[in-house]
């Protein structure tokens, strides 16, 4: 089973950027999603064979990305915003449609990311 724990949340100021990453997954499409208290599970971005998709919230903000010399899908947040307050945490699947509708195969612990005003 895959071990996608997530890594570089922390608190920032609105405006700010952090970069999270997890151990990629073989060849499996990775995605981020993000749950914060009390809402829904939301997707952020998926990559899969150099091709990526977004949500509309963080779309030009976000960029997901795979390192292959780290094995790590990073997702590079800027001008972050308090709705962005979430914990995050990445995961795979063989399909990227799946992931992206938020169905998935394998899943890591999340990282806390915290956006004051």
């Amino acid at each position: 089973q895959a071990q996608l724990g997530a890594s570089g949340g922390e608190l920032v100021q609105a405006g700010g950027s952090l970069r999270l990453s997890c151990a990629a997954s073989g060849s499996y499409a990775m995605g981020w999603f993000r749950q914060a208290p009390g809402k829904e599970r939301e997707f952020v971005a998926v990559i899969w064979r150099g091709n990526t998709d977004y949500a509309d919230s963080v779309k030009g903000r976000f960029t997901i990305s795979r390192d292959n010399v780290r094995n790590t899908v990073d997702l590079q947040m800027t001008s972050l915003k308090p709705e962005d307050t979430a914990d995050y945490f990445c995961a795979a699947d063989a399909s990227p449609l799946q992931l992206r509708r938020g169905i998935f195969s394998f899943r890591g612990q999340g990282t806390q990311v915290t956006v004051s005003s």
